[in-house]
């Protein structure tokens, strides 16, 4: 197979291949590869690593506070060494950052205890924390196609929740690992079993940041994410994170240069690095995630964007004919995957298409502020009045900008025609009605 029939396999044949057409056994294998070729493709088309970037420089910002807000918390329980030594633990790559923002945490705290940063303190810290876990959900939300952002109520509670609980599995983690640890020392006599606990506290790093990275994959998207679907992206992101971890501990000696020139200066520039390497990782997995639940639904690779104008019309009038007809026969409104399996369109299609229905001003969204609640659609408008004709002048008039031009002058004759031809045209479709077609 030369190169060009591998490149077309891989960009047109493999989206055509059936169920029927393989073996169960390579429908499988051949699952797998479309997965990650999604999930590339989505990561470089989205310019994932841009986002990366913007959440590296968010957390820059917002370390300090939100460690300050764990630390504060912990103290108040009074774990809050266990918190200390966890998080040197997890910045066991970067010990020298671990140093110094461990040090502005203590000396923040300090502050805002006496008084100095009590005001301009906690708002700072306010505003980096919810700019920081803002920029985190608008992330997931456009990997996942979410167009709604949580409600300002549930923002506040679930964000909530998290920092509380957030400390307290630090210290139930950190106390796995030093229960496996004094385990392990009680068996010297026992070889078979200390080697197998000697192993599994060798593989509680990668479990907890595993077990880290399948909970982030869960919550944060505003939509329901099926757990089964995260598992391996999860696992995978997590071995991932603890192989940079240990590339960076153990390229330590040829960063020796790169210290002696900027000395402790140097550890912000690394500190950022691996910032940037580790968000780029966990966006891929989300992207993993989402093809992993979505695969099925990909019966075409592409979006609305493109499609032909002239078939997106069509789509769109296939949409609003079911939407209407469901509305007058007084049955509960179609959701996204309703739309799907009624129209066998692809949900990319529905998705994208409904939402430019929405924003001409053809349909409404119906939904709950429960997270995983799917949103239902009915028609915005008296089923009546929308025909074909209102369809195709709203889709086409779509936008806010506007120049008024004397067309009577600046057309000629011919010119003229073709906009009377386009009326009469619209005129026409207008005795259409959308709930007949």
């Amino acid at each position: 197979m030369s190169v060009k029939q591998l490149a077309r396999f891989f960009t047109t044949e493999i989206w055509r291949i059936t169920r029927g057409d393989v073996s169960p056994l390579r429908y499988v294998a051949l699952g797998l590869v479309k997965k990650v070729l999604l999930a590339v493709r989505f990561f470089t088309k989205k310019r994932v690593l841009s986002k990366a970037a913007a959440l590296t420089y968010s957390t820059l910002l917002a370390t300090v506070p939100i460690m300050a807000v764990v630390f504060a918390v912990g103290r108040g329980f009074g774990y809050n060494k266990y918190i200390e030594v966890w998080f040197r633990d997890a910045l066991s790559s970067q010990p020298q950052a671990a140093e110094i923002i461990i040090g502005f945490v203590n000396s923040y705290l300090v502050h805002t205890q006496s008084g100095i940063f009590l005001g301009v303190g906690l708002l700072f810290m306010l505003y980096t924390v919810l700019m920081l876990v803002s920029n985190i959900e608008e992330a997931f939300n456009e990997i996942w196609q979410v167009k709604t952002s949580r409600s300002v109520f549930r923002t506040f509670t679930d964000y909530l929740a998290m920092f509380f609980v957030f400390p307290i599995l630090i210290v139930l983690s950190s106390g796995i690992s030093i229960f496996l640890a004094t385990v392990a020392k009680q068996m010297p006599d026992f070889l078979m079993l200390g080697v197998a606990v000697r192993l599994l506290i060798d593989l509680t790093p990668y479990v907890l940041m595993s077990l880290m990275f399948i909970a982030l994959y869960v919550f944060m998207p505003n939509t329901k994410v099926e757990v089964k679907h995260v598992i391996a992206p999860g696992i995978l992101a997590g071995i991932a994170m603890q192989g940079l971890q240990f590339v960076y501990i153990n390229s330590q000696i040829f960063l020796s240069s790169y210290n002696a020139i900027y000395g402790s200066f140097a550890a912000l520039p690394l500190f950022m690095l691996w910032m940037q390497i580790s968000w780029s990782i966990c966006l891929f997995g989300a992207e993993l995630c989402y093809t992993n639940q979505n695969l099925d639904y990909y019966d075409y690779d592409a979006h609305a964007g493109e499609i032909s104008h002239r078939y997106k019309l069509m789509l769109c009038a296939l949409i609003m004919s079911r939407i209407c007809r469901r509305f007058a026969e007084g049955k509960s409104p179609y959701s996204l995957m309703e739309l799907r399996k009624e129209t066998t369109i692809p949900i990319r299609f529905v998705n994208d298409l409904v939402y430019e229905l929405i924003e001409a001003g053809l349909l409404m969204e119906v939904t709950s502020d429960e997270k995983g609640e799917q949103s239902h659609f009915l028609p915005a408008m008296d089923i009546s009045c929308m025909t074909m004709g209102m369809l195709i002048d709203r889709l086409e008039a779509k936008g806010t900008w506007k120049i008024d031009l004397n067309l009577g002058e600046l057309l000629s004759q011919e010119g003229r025609k073709a906009i009377e031809l386009r009326s009469e045209y619209l005129k026409k479709a207008r005795d259409i009605k959308l709930q007949n077609m």
